[in-house]
């Protein structure tokens, strides 16, 4: 880009990542929910500036964690293990609780999850568990929905049961689900009946993200949430996860990105090369702590 530009090409960069507008830009253009908001020079503004222009609010909400009481363990995981992937993983998750996952790429994290989730089985080690677990995977669009069908669909696979007591999914039911949903999380859609591929990447996070608190879980496995959704998006994810824990579930977060676990977290467990490595409460848990604990370092 920058070669294009000194020969002497006008370039317009579109992109939620702050390091590479700074890197990169002269000029930005805010633009929210298809309205053009400000505009201005890169080097008289602020990151937490544009943060508040791209979500209409300040940036403390970016992360509303809200503080809860803790309740009951709902999931007790002892000695985990899946051969090549990761081992002797133990912890546990109380109700109210948001545990965060932090980890590098290749750390075990997203096995883990799916251990728990029931994809794959473990090969040693136990897993004690007080209520439903559900799963919003890190790939949405291969493993967290089914692109071309409708968004009422999308919703009713995980909760056939309550749509479908006699074998026959109700349509009034399953439409009356999604028109519930696509409310309360602020989904952008035309309808329950539009497909969901084609829907914008932070809309179809909520979809996949909705239809699993539609079944009423108690715990929630997060996997990457808010990974290529725009700032806005991760603004609503986070206050639909906080106000899960705040109902009296059980979130464990997994996430690369540092100010999202920092921000979201009760307490961080951190994992390198398939193994727990570091345990943090919020008041410990600091960007030197975790990279340290996740690094080779």
């Amino acid at each position: 880009m920058r070669k294009l530009r000194d020969a002497g090409c006008a370039l317009l960069f579109i992109s939620h990542k702050f390091d590479e507008i700074f890197e990169l830009a002269d000029r930005y253009a805010v633009f929210r929910d298809g309205v053009s908001i400000s505009a201005g020079r890169v080097n008289e503004v602020t990151s937490e500036e544009l943060i508040s222009l791209m979500v209409g609010r300040p940036v403390e909400q970016l992360f509303p964690k809200v503080e809860t009481n803790l309740g009951a363990e709902l999931l007790r995981v002892e000695g985990l293990s899946r051969a090549g992937e990761f081992e002797d993983v133990s912890f546990a998750l109380r109700s109210g609780e948001i545990v965060g996952l932090y980890g590098l790429v290749g750390a075990g994290r997203t096995e883990l999850a799916q251990v728990l989730f029931g994809i794959n089985a473990a090969s040693g080690g136990t897993v004690s568990l007080a209520a439903d677990v559900a799963l919003v995977p890190e790939d949405r669009q291969s493993q967290g929905a089914v692109l071309p069908f409708s968004v009422s669909a999308n919703m009713a696979l995980p909760n056939l049961k309550a749509l479908a007591p006699r074998g026959w999914c109700s349509a009034a039911r399953e439409s009356a689900l999604a028109r519930q949903w696509i409310e309360r999380l602020g989904i952008k859609a035309q309808g329950p009946e539009q497909p969901v591929n084609s829907l914008s990447g932070g809309n179809q996070q909520k979809v996949v993200i909705a239809k699993w608190l539609a079944r009423k879980p108690g715990v929630l496995i997060l996997d990457e949430p808010t990974k290529g959704i725009d700032v806005g998006a991760k603004a609503a994810v986070h206050a639909v996860t906080s106000e899960f824990a705040r109902a009296g579930g059980a979130v464990l977060m997994i996430s690369s990105d540092l100010p999202e676990i920092l921000g979201m977290s009760d307490r961080v467990l951190v994992m390198r090369r398939g193994r727990v490595r570091g345990e943090f409460v919020r008041a410990q848990a600091t960007s030197e702590n975790l990279l340290r604990a996740a690094s080779d370092a």
